[in-house]
């Protein structure tokens, strides 16, 4: 009869988008399985649909370090 009263605290605070994909539509994997486009590895490509947004922000910290690392990145 009485309907679940929604947290307010939850009511209050919006939904955050999904962090995009630092796809750039150059897909292929260097012998290490790292792609030569985002510089993910195929691991976390294939993880990405699953990952919360902290983990999707881990992941591009690491894709951008890769990148620094391999010259790619200006």
């Amino acid at each position: 009869m009485f309907k679940k009263r929604e947290n307010s605290l939850d009511a209050k605070q919006p939904k955050e988008k999904p962090v995009a994909s630092p796809c750039v539509s150059i897909c292929s994997l260097d012998e290490d399985d790292i792609c030569i486009g985002c510089h993910r590895s195929a691991d976390e490509i294939l993880a990405w649909g699953k990952m919360d947004n902290d983990q999707r922000r881990e992941t591009i910290a690491k894709s951008e370090q890769r990148a620094r690392d391999a010259g790619a990145y200006f």
